[in-house]
């Protein structure tokens, strides 16, 4: 019983050198979302805006599913870091299209407009489910 306790931890360090990397880029990756948004998102969120919590949520959600297809299915560390950014470059790349699609997206989520943050929200969820699962091919 202790023996395979033991054995079982013995991967404990990888655990917290992976998850430390999928938290290191994710905060990373919120960091450039809210610089790239024209309105504030995190005031807005404090002021209880929900429209602005449900897109930056979507956004965070559609980053942690390939951020942890790449934890999951990569070989090295390298290797997950390249692939993390790559879901990180398609979120963003997401979110810009968006913008080009939806005129005024950005003022109606600063305004409340919850219709507008959902599509985004579901938008960056789905390309974040597409992007994890073109990763599993290697």
């Amino acid at each position: 019983m202790v023996q395979d306790t033991l054995y079982s931890l013995g991967g404990f360090l990888d655990f917290l050198v992976y998850f430390g990397l999928g938290i290191v880029l994710m905060g990373m990756f919120w960091k450039v979302y809210i610089l790239l948004t024209p309105h504030d998102e995190m005031a807005l969120v404090r002021e209880n805006n929900v429209a602005a919590s449900v897109a930056l949520s979507g956004a965070l959600i559609g980053f942690a599913l390939p951020m942890a297809s790449a934890i999951t299915h990569s070989q090295t560390l390298f290797d997950c870091v390249v692939w993390g950014l790559i879901a990180f470059v398609m979120q963003v790349l997401t979110f810009v299209v968006m913008r080009f699609a939806l005129p005024h997206l950005s003022e109606r989520i600063a305004k409340g407009e919850v219709a507008a943050a959902v599509l985004t929200a579901a938008l960056s969820i789905s390309v974040g489910l597409i992007n994890a699962s073109a990763m599993t091919y290697w």
